[in-house]
């Protein structure tokens, strides 16, 4: 049978099977010899070892898509990130951090911000003028008035979307409202696993429908970009690209050069200041870092 591994722990992996549910399984130990893990959103094929016990072993591991390093997972279309409006105040740097490391791993990105009932339409609008020229989709929704959730599910239909987020967001309630509760086997994978499905301790993959599912990953505080090559930074700010042909100089880091046209168009209101600052934090991190 063919399956899409939805859940991994300790070595055992929870492989959903359509039409049948969810098969505990182990991996085959020739994937230790070949240095192969298998990844949550793997395409896999099992066989069933106990079809009363939902048991099996993963024979093989279908061809990837792609594979991501952070969260590390497979098959996967596209990443919802997902930060409060306002309780707790988006942490914009660390918003922006997640958008390079999507980025780098060329994962199209859609920014939801949740909670939008708290926050005055003043504030939504200037999170909108942040984020409006980077690139990336920006919604607004309310788990408390359902506001936004209807976009969302259209931007879910037929993809494999990582939805990721710092704590105390809303990130699983969203998921909990999207997902339509007759294919959600919750109940089954927490008796397999023994624990309550509201807390994330792991990346878990969830089934909503036909060629859609969501993958809850564990929220997260802090993000490091060490990787970026500070020079490359600049690349990632999707804003600045327009301008930088009227810079004076090839390779401007848009910084203290004279005659840039990324510090002209912020100094006429058409790159957020918001987001200028974050880069210029997040090059002096990346400047001061000791390369070994």
């Amino acid at each position: 049978m063919i399956g899409k591994i939805i859940k991994g722990i300790a070595g055992f992996y929870y492989v959903y099977v359509e039409d049948f549910g969810i098969y505990e399984c182990k991996a085959k130990g020739i994937f230790r010899n070949q240095k192969i893990k298998p990844l949550v959103g793997d395409n896999v094929i099992i066989d069933v070892i106990d079809d009363g016990k939902r048991e099996g072993n993963i024979n093989e591991i279908l061809e990837r898509k792609n594979e991501l390093i952070r969260p590390s997972v497979a098959n996967v279309d596209q990443a919802v990130i997902i930060f409060a409006a306002a309780d707790p105040t988006p942490n914009l740097n660390l918003l922006d951090r997640f958008l390079i490391l999507m980025m780098r791993q060329e994962v199209h990105v859609v920014i939801c911000f949740n909670k939008d009932d708290i926050v005055s339409e003043d504030e939504i609008t200037r999170l909108e003028d942040i984020y409006k020229n980077c690139g990336n989709e920006v919604i607004f929704t309310s788990t408390i008035t359902k506001e936004g959730l209807d976009s969302l599910q259209e931007l879910l239909d037929n993809k494999t979307t990582v939805v990721a987020g710092p704590s105390g967001v809303g990130k699983s309630s969203i998921i909990n409202l999207i997902q339509p509760e007759a294919n959600m086997e919750t109940g089954q994978i927490s008796e397999k696993i023994r624990r309550g499905k509201h807390t994330t301790r792991h990346s878990e993959l969830f089934y909503v429908k036909p060629n859609t599912y969501i993958m809850d990953t564990p929220g997260f505080s802090s993000l490091y970009i060490n990787e970026v090559d500070k020079i490359e930074l600049k690349d990632y700010f999707a804003e600045f690209h327009d301008y930088e042909e009227k810079c004076r100089f090839i390779g401007c880091l848009h910084l203290s050069e004279p005659d840039c046209g990324v510090k002209k168009a912020l100094e006429e209101g058409k790159i957020s200041p918001v987001r200028y600052e974050s880069y210029k934090v997040l090059y002096e991190e990346l400047k001061n870092i000791k390369k070994y």
